[in-house]
């Protein structure tokens, strides 16, 4: 394992989570559906959470978690982008057109956040000692948690665009109906949401 490029993923994962909350801020905002904006104040507390986990993953790994890189500012840059895209949204005053980019923002936010957890896990299987420790009880805690993030976001983004087309839409979406936390059960649901149409 190459230590320092693991440290990097660790601090690119940290600022993620870091913008991960400031998105759901503005996602919150940008929601309508009260059943979306209930979801997402719950994985704005999460991610809250993720943060601090990933601050006692730079203890464990004796990193500094303010340290920056070009990755961590290229991660920030990337988060900076779609809250600048949803605040363009707002002042268009189309409460729908917000509500719909603040799903694809929160999308794409979450794809990277559970594409980092599965890495860091990988991570986890391949270290030893305290470090090993300190990821593994993290992604044991946060990794069914980003499932449910992406799968549950996923299934919004689907319906409320469907919605928008002028198409009957499964609002609750079934991945949130269902509780969905695999990539299986989330395929299943939208298969089963366009039966339902």
């Amino acid at each position: 394992m190459k230590m320092k490029q693991v440290e990097e993923l660790v601090l690119q994962a940290l600022e993620h989570e870091l913008g991960g909350t400031k998105v759901y801020l503005v996602a919150i905002e940008c929601a309508t559906n009260a059943g979306l904006k209930k979801e997402w104040s719950k994985y704005l507390a999460e991610t809250r959470e993720h943060v601090v986990a990933l601050e006692g993953i730079c203890e464990a790994f004796g990193l500094d978690p303010e340290t920056d890189s070009l990755g961590r500012r290229i991660v920030r840059h990337n988060g900076a982008a779609l809250i600048a895209a949803m605040n363009q949204a707002l002042a268009a005053d189309k409460p729908e057109l917000a509500e719909l980019v603040a799903c694809d923002c929160v999308v794409i936010a979450e794809t990277k956040d559970h594409a980092n957890w599965e890495l860091l896990g990988k991570c986890a299987a391949h270290l030893t000692g305290s470090k090993a420790e300190a990821l593994k009880a993290a992604c044991d805690l946060i990794e069914d948690q980003e499932d449910e993030h992406l799968y549950h976001s996923t299934g919004w983004c689907r319906e409320l665009w469907t919605k928008s087309l002028g198409m009957h839409a499964v609002l609750p979406p079934l991945e949130e109906q269902r509780k969905v936390k695999t990539a299986i059960g989330a395929a299943r649901a939208a298969q089963a949401s366009e039966r339902e149409r």
